[in-house]
């Protein structure tokens, strides 16, 4: 069993580290997206640089990407904490995947299909905790038209609501491990030149709140690619 664990972390990372937005960016369009939009490497900045049709089947596969390695350690027979253990090494492929250089994604998508099929997988059939966090997420999205804050509000609420409802401590201490991944990918992200004469507290405030290093959204999305480039 414990090969088997073994075996399905490193397999969750590799599968993690698939950089399906980036693949599909050279596939379809011949761009690199980290030279594009934000230069994230995720759904949302390829929607931007190569339309609906595109970004909805990397959705997919990237949440696909969660709930295969979650049903295989369940279907491998190991317990709900390994369960955990291999989901977080889907999402800490997704976010530092080898195959670029350990700057990927944000890992939101993947990050959904791990606490989406957790709590099916080990437990009652709607998975309470992601709906109410989805909800409160969605309610901040459309109320305030932020991604960003919207997916930090329903990513904060994800471990205390599970706490509340009673859920397994595993699960529960998984979701907030899931959290601050999210809190430690959006402030590792290397800088660009453009942060040069942002301060120190300011800068940790807008990659927490709005996953960029300065306040404007427009001047961070169409910067030059000479800074996206730094940026990748």
């Amino acid at each position: 069993m414990a090969i088997a664990f073994i075996l399905l972390l490193v397999s969750a990372y590799l599968v993690g580290s698939i950089p399906t937005a980036y693949i599909a960016g050279r596939w379809r369009r011949g761009i690199d997206i980290r030279q594009h939009g934000s230069g994230n490497v995720g759904a949302s900045n390829l929607l931007r640089s190569s339309g609906k049709g595109l970004a909805i089947v990397v959705i997919i596969v990237d949440i696909g990407k969660g709930i295969l390695m979650v049903w295989a350690a369940q279907a491998a027979g190991l317990g709900i904490a390994q369960q955990v253990a291999v989901g977080l090494a889907t999402i800490i492929g997704h976010n530092w995947p080898v195959f670029l250089r350990f700057n990927g994604g944000r890992g939101v998508l993947t990050t959904l299909g791990v606490a989406f099929f957790l709590p099916l997988a080990n437990g009652p059939l709607v998975p309470w905790p992601l709906i109410i966090s989805l909800a409160l997420a969605t309610i901040f999205i459309f109320g305030f038209h932020n991604l960003p804050v919207g997916t930090a509000v329903g990513m904060a609420a994800l471990p205390l609501v599970s706490w509340l409802a009673g859920e397994p401590l595993a699960l529960t201490l998984g979701f907030l491990a899931m959290f601050l991944l999210m809190v430690i990918r959006r402030l590792t992200v290397p800088k660009s030149s453009l942060t040069a004469s942002v301060p120190t507290g300011e800068l940790v405030i807008n990659r927490l709140l709005f996953d960029r290093d300065i306040r404007d959204k427009e001047a961070w999305i169409y910067r030059k690619p000479a800074e996206k480039k730094k940026k990748g």
